[in-house]
């Protein structure tokens, strides 16, 4: 009866604290299982959902609307495929965020900085990115976590500010038919 009690309390234990977290063990032997993890959640995504692609201090977050996938790869390769696999769907399409603070190190500070930002910004061209402080990012996404899933894929980056984030739109509904829209039912209601 004991150990059945004390086995039961290990098993609450253990589920608490692997709420909300998808980590994939390394024993599986290969590192397609972060992609296989993203492919399964990606269809369930839509517009203002949020994937991650962090860097390796990125935090652990706590709320029950984050999904944290450890992929054991480097930042860049798991961008250019999660980027890959969004722009081969037909309902979302991703608005990109880099870190601001990104564009204040100098090469005194991290030595492959520029080589970094070079290749990144050829994933993402640097007009399509927007920057916020790295500060507002963790308000944006506790603030859309309470009602919206957030996928985290952790890398094995270790640049500072080096992580991008995509808040998803919808794809087939441009905001501009969104605006329209709007407006016709305001004047609607409006007579």
């Amino acid at each position: 009866m004991k150990l059945t009690f004390n086995l039961l309390i290990l098993l609450f234990l253990w589920a608490g604290a692997s709420y909300g977290q998808v980590n994939i063990p390394k024993e599986y032997g290969t590192t397609d299982n972060w992609k296989k993890q993203l492919n399964l959640q990606l269809p369930l995504l839509g517009h203002r959902n949020w994937i991650l692609v962090v860097d390796k201090a990125f935090p652990a977050q706590n709320a029950a609307g984050i999904v944290t996938i450890n992929t054991g790869e480097a930042l860049l390769l798991v961008l250019q495929y999660t980027l890959d696999q969004i722009n081969s769907v037909t309902h979302v399409k991703p608005l990109i965020f880099t870190d601001k603070e990104l564009n204040y190190i100098t090469a005194t500070q991290v030595p492959d900085i520029e080589k970094f930002k070079t290749k990144l910004f050829e994933i993402i061209p640097k007009e399509q990115a927007q920057t916020m402080l790295h500060d507002s990012v963790f308000v944006k996404i506790a603030k859309a976590s309470e009602l919206f899933r957030i996928v985290v894929l952790k890398t094995e980056q270790v640049i500072p500010y080096s992580s991008v984030f995509l808040q998803l739109d919808c794809k087939y509904w441009p905001a501009e038919n969104e605006k329209q829209l709007r407006e016709s039912m305001r004047k609607d209601i409006v007579k």
